[in-house]
């Protein structure tokens, strides 16, 4: 924001000082100015203010400096914001969704969240790195917990399911709006994508080495399908509804041990 000849603008600087829980800088820092306008920066969000007093006639130079640290927050916050962010890109579109929308959906203020997420693409990026995340830890998790090539497979799909089902809205997200991202955001997301679906190919293709998998199989093809039908269970799976989760993993099971595990290995 341009200061007028022989006038310079304060500003206060949304980060140290703000209320925990608000966001809004304390009361006694607001005594006797006027918000101007709001200037949104990467890495800050900066107000500018002048004294109510000097308004009219100018008044004395003086400007606080940007801080870079972010706002003090509650820990669970983040997880508030992305889940109403998913919820609201899943039903309405990601363009059709605006920052202003999602800061009521939270209900905190607009400032707030543009401190955090300067653009509506940076929340997108940051929600669909978390859906990777949660996937990944949760498989993860599943193959440690056995030395089993089959069972690991078994407790692999069950928990990728487990993954979608947890935080559908995010998972959905993460499957259909990432061509909403520009490019540069969208190699990220791909990147993290390949990088997942790597752990998959090493589990198939160490099962193949193993001959727990059929040696005439397609490994890179099997990924593929295996993955595209268990991501589909996120767009119509009903928790209350005819299907139990388990019984949706157990079929795809089936349907694997039927056509690739080689036949000596099935129980």
């Amino acid at each position: 924001m341009q200061a007028l000849p022989g006038r310079v603008v304060r500003r206060y600087v949304v980060g140290a000082g703000e209320d925990a829980l608000t966001g809004n800088p304390p009361q006694a820092r607001l005594q006797g100015l006027r918000v101007q306008s709001d200037t949104i920066h990467e890495h800050a969000l900066a107000v500018a203010v002048m004294p109510r007093s000097k308004q009219a006639c100018g008044g004395d130079v003086e400007t606080m400096v940007h801080q870079s640290a972010p706002p003090v927050r509650k820990s669970g916050d983040q997880d508030h914001i992305l889940a109403n962010a998913a919820r609201l890109f899943r039903r309405k579109g990601f363009e059709k969704v605006s920052l202003k929308e999602i800061a009521e959906a939270c209900d905190m203020l607009p400032g707030s969240l543009y401190y955090r997420y300067h653009t509506k693409e940076a929340l997108l990026v940051a929600l669909m790195r978390r859906g990777v995340e949660v996937v990944t830890e949760e498989v993860e998790g599943a193959f440690a917990s056995s030395n089993d090539p089959a069972e690991q497979l078994r407790l692999c799909i069950n928990a990728h399911l487990r993954a979608l089902v947890t935080d559908s809205d995010t998972v959905y997200v993460l499957l259909f709006e990432w061509r909403a991202l520009r490019p540069e955001a969208r190699e990220e997301i791909v990147a993290l994508r390949d990088q997942y679906e790597s752990f998959w190919t090493d589990i198939i293709e160490t099962m193949i080495k193993q001959g727990v998998i059929q040696k005439n199989i397609d490994g890179r093809l099997l990924r593929l399908i295996g993955l595209g039908a268990l991501n589909w269970v996120a767009t119509w799976f009903d928790p209350n509804g005819e299907y139990a989760l388990d019984a949706v993993g157990d079929l795809v099971w089936r349907v694997i041990m039927d056509g690739v595990i080689d036949n000596r290995l099935r129980a």
